[in-house]
């Protein structure tokens, strides 16, 4: 287990640091209801509920609110990775592919379970210098355990000299 990983864990945990944390760094994301739902070290769950912040005039979620909880279950993973690294390493995604399959309403789950490929991802960017791709995937589910939505994003990850 990763202690920098797990302190980075227990920095977020609570509902009220993760508020702080999607106010401070990605205010968007705080008013449209992101919650965390489960982070280790390999997988994580970002939940968001439809609600008058999250819709979209058709009754269901807006798509770009599904893509902020895909991307957040993904992009959780690099900070906690990254958290604490004596190696500085910049973080972006340069590419996202969705698919979508049924409408999003109710409480939705997004969750990767890519956190190895990602650790990799960054350890390989810090060992050699030369930047790093990875195509991380988030899969939304519904209350009823049904696939509404996958997503593909593809980070670069490159160590700062």
């Amino acid at each position: 287990m990763n202690n920098h990983f797990t302190s980075f864990v227990n920095k977020i945990s609570s509902p009220i640091s993760f508020g702080f944390f999607l106010a401070t760094k990605l205010p968007a994301a705080f008013f449209v209801g992101l919650r965390l739902k489960h982070i280790d070290e390999n997988t994580c769950t970002i939940r968001i509920r439809h609600s008058w912040f999250s819709k979209n005039p058709f009754k269901s979620m807006y798509f770009a609110a599904e893509a902020m909880a895909a991307e957040m279950s993904t992009g959780l993973l690099a900070f906690g990775h990254l958290y604490q690294q004596d190696t500085k390493v910049s973080m972006l995604v340069i590419k996202m592919e969705a698919s979508y399959y049924k409408k999003g309403t109710g409480m939705l789950s997004f969750t990767c379970p890519d956190g190895a490929l990602v650790k990799n991802a960054i350890a390989q960017t810090i060992k050699t210098g030369e930047g790093v791709t990875l195509i991380s995937k988030s899969i939304g589910k519904n209350e009823n355990n049904e696939v509404v939505a996958e997503f593909n994003f593809t980070w670069s990850f490159k160590a700062k000299k």
